[in-house]
């Protein structure tokens, strides 16, 4: 008998993610608007971003071997109860005029507990669903992702505008904690208990066993890996740093243009997510290729854009056309490929492996934030814009192989 998608258990797991999640995007787009409005530099941005996310890789390695030795509820719900209680500290301490420390430091702090939620969350999904609902569970999952990431920038942008960052922080706050909440009530399948052993020890071997499977044992997963840092390189500079930097800066917009622009790439992932729900059967590996090249293509447009000073509202608008393409097109190759690698990995290996997958893939992602936002600051929008899309060609052209071997 096939087994619901939408069980209790699921629907709970999906509905504080929501909510966590709400809270995650809304704060890291009211910290982008004030970054940018304190410094107006796209470097001092980026670096802010870049220190948020070495944590999360750092750690990812220890979240993936706690996710698989602990009992994840506890762990989703502790995680998001000390998220609220970060968040509630960093207001009170740029309450005293301590700003831009008091976000650096809430930064590390929360990308450390992020190394640890990911993995665990990333764990549950094969945990509450087998092989038959797995790929909808984790595109419903991306689509959740998506969801928060189209609701909060708009809603965020007009808040901000009208009261700053202060009501902001307080709703975050207020979304960790029912997450938690809500968390505490899901029930999953119990795991085979392991041997007792030394902290360290435990820690030691579960990396050992994890870099062991995917060297030896799943080499096409290992190469998947290197694959999506570099698409993360490029993502998260051209993306993530570049976007706020072009419409506030560049353009000279508000935040209100700058949540809507957000909010469109928001929908566009629902929509990637809406496409592997629907077509599941019809999206086989080997095509992504040309998802890739889609991205670069998508590019090139905003290049010309602002090479030739089209104007701000006509560049705003191809700029946002072409991220929205990008987004869906990351959209889809996130979910496949997360699903390809947890087809290939036992359950009692999942967290481990995800957060090892974690650690390999976004490794690259700071170091696209640093250099991007060094770039943005020092050369012309439309030049980096048009080598970043013939970058991601290159990247799609070599790709082919390796995506083949993954179908």
């Amino acid at each position: 008998m096939k087994r619901p998608l939408f069980t209790r258990y699921f629907a709970l797991l999906l509905l504080g993610q929501l909510i966590s999640l709400i809270g995650n995007y809304t704060l890291k787009f009211a910290l982008s608007m004030y970054v940018l409005e304190l410094t107006g530099s796209a470097e001092m941005f980026g670096m802010i971003l870049a220190v948020s996310v070495v944590p999360t890789v750092l750690f990812s390695p220890l979240g993936g071997v706690m996710a698989d030795r602990l009992d994840r509820r506890w762990l989703m719900v502790g995680l998001d109860v000390l998220s609220g209680s970060a968040v509630l500290c960093c207001g009170l301490f740029m309450s005293a005029g301590n700003r831009l420390e008091a976000i650096a430091g809430m930064q590390i702090f929360l990308g450390i507990l992020g190394a640890f939620e990911s993995p665990v969350v990333q764990a549950c999904v094969p945990q509450l669903h087998s092989d038959e609902n797995l790929l909808r569970a984790n595109a419903l999952v991306n689509q959740i992702q998506a969801i928060a990431g189209m609701v909060t920038p708009f809603v965020g942008g007009l808040v901000y505008a009208a009261w700053g960052i202060a009501p902001i922080l307080t709703a975050v706050c207020a979304c960790f904690w029912v997450a938690a909440f809500l968390e505490c009530w899901i029930r999953m399948p119990g795991l085979p208990q392991k041997r007792q052993e030394p902290p360290f020890l435990i820690l030691w071997n579960d990396l050992r066993q994890s870099v062991h499977f995917l060297h030896a044992e799943q080499p096409v997963v290992m190469r998947l890996l290197f694959l999506a840092a570099a698409v993360n390189f490029f993502a998260s500079g051209c993306l993530t740093v570049g976007l706020p930097f072009l419409v506030r800066t560049e353009l000279g917009m508000s935040a209100a243009w700058y949540g809507a622009a957000e909010s469109v790439l928001g929908l566009a992932s629902i929509f990637g997510g809406l496409l592997v729900t629907v077509l599941a059967n019809y999206l086989p590996f080997k095509r992504m290729p040309r998802l890739l090249a889609a991205f670069g293509f998508s590019l090139l447009p905003s290049a010309v854009a602002f090479s030739v000073r089209s104007g701000a509202v006509l560049s705003y608008f191809v700029l946002v056309a072409g991220m929205a393409a990008a987004s869906i097109g990351c959209s889809i190759f996130s979910v496949l490929g997360l699903c390809a690698i947890q087809q290939r990995t036992p359950a009692e290996m999942t967290g481990k492996v995800m957060a090892f997958v974690m650690t390999i893939s976004q490794c690259a992602q700071p170091l696209g934030q640093l250099l991007y936002g060094w770039g943005w600051d020092r050369l012309p929008a439309g030049s980096v814009l048009g080598l970043t899309g013939v970058a991601v060609l290159l990247i799609a052209y070599h790709s082919r192989s390796l995506c083949r071997s993954l179908a």
